[in-house]
């Protein structure tokens, strides 16, 4: 992958919208919001802006990963969403493509991050200052020295899934950052397929999903 940003230039797919919510399905190689510098502006939260002047972010996907992205319509349920981040009660669900077949079909990794400073925006496993992070894996298929696995984060650190799958020895396909075979892949295979949570307008439960693409 090079390092010049050139992101895709697909028309926005909104997956939903109401009076509370814009919800869309965020291609691989946009950042979520700009970046520092002019050549970096372009992002999805623009994109979404230009269509839905009222929109406000809530959270974030890396710029390699895909899927659903969940955007607030006002202020009040920016809000209510981010609440609902910070107190863990959303549920989200990946799916990975990944280097290897890990031997236990199902599992968790619990593997404290925190920032490699030198090296940023890496991250790293660190047992002594690294902040609690859990996943959870299910391996839905395998073969050829790969599996699909289906992630679901407890908790919301940055390249979570990311470090914890490289630290199990099982480094996402694509990944620029902690797999060695990044340019062998035509982008990084994670993508964020369903979202759950609450709808800030009275409660109810909602389900977002988008298909992975590979």
């Amino acid at each position: 992958m090079s390092d010049i940003y050139s992101p895709p230039q697909d028309p926005l797919e909104v997956l939903h919208e109401d009076h509370e919510l814009i919800v869309v399905n965020k291609p691989a190689g946009l950042l979520s919001v700009p970046g520092k510098g002019e050549h970096l502006a372009d992002c999805l939260l623009s994109r979404v802006q230009a269509a839905f002047p009222t929109a406000l972010l809530v959270h974030r996907l890396d710029r390699d990963t895909s899927g659903v992205m969940i955007f607030a319509a006002t202020p009040h349920a920016q809000r209510h969403l981010g609440l609902q981040f910070e107190k863990r009660q959303t549920k989200k669900i990946y799916v990975a493509r990944v280097h290897g077949i890990p031997e236990e079909k199902v599992g968790t990794i619990d593997l404290p991050l925190i920032v490699d400073w030198p090296n940023r925006p890496r991250q790293m496993v660190c047992h002594d200052t690294g902040k609690q992070a859990i996943t959870d894996y299910k391996v839905i298929k395998s073969g050829e020295g790969e599996a699909r696995v289906r992630l679901m984060p407890k908790t919301g650190r940055s390249h979570q899934l990311r470090v914890h799958m490289a630290a199990i020895g099982h480094p996402i396909l694509g990944d620029p950052f902690y797999s060695s075979n990044a340019s062998d892949y035509p982008r990084m295979m994670l993508h964020a397929q369903e979202l759950r949570l609450r709808h800030p307008d009275g409660g109810k439960g909602m389900r977002f999903f988008a298909k992975a693409p590979f």
